[in-house]
């Protein structure tokens, strides 16, 4: 399984999660079979809103999930269509987002949950 956690720098399973899918400076890209842990920049990061194309900077990746702070309908639909699932991060670091995920514990973001607007997370 390889989860996608939007970041603020590269700094491994202690990086911090950014506060918006498309816009986050790094992506964690997180091998749960094996442990290991990808920081990969975004060259995306700087758009006009609405613009941001964050799966063109992880599409060799073979992202399953992704996990972060809340995202729009658009962007939800967008990784539905390619088979990714998004959750809700519901703590601060790579490494607590993992051990959540493997837990069980992360809620689901689906069109009926999705941001609605900026300043919802």
């Amino acid at each position: 399984m390889k989860i996608c956690i939007p970041v603020v720098a590269d700094q491994g399973l202690n990086s911090q999660v950014n506060g918006h899918f498309g816009s986050a400076p790094y992506f964690a890209v997180c091998d749960t079979e094996n442990n290991g842990i990808e920081i990969v920049q975004n060259d995306n990061a700087h758009h006009s809103h609405g613009m941001c194309h964050p799966l063109s900077v992880i599409r060799d990746k073979s992202i399953d999930v992704v996990v972060c702070n809340g995202m729009g309908m658009r962007a939800i639909q967008k990784l539905n269509e390619g088979g990714i699932k998004a959750y809700l991060a519901d703590k601060d670091t790579v490494a607590e987002i993992i051990e959540s995920y493997n837990s069980g514990k992360l809620q689901e973001i689906t069109i009926e949950n999705a941001c609605q607007q900026h300043g919802c997370h």
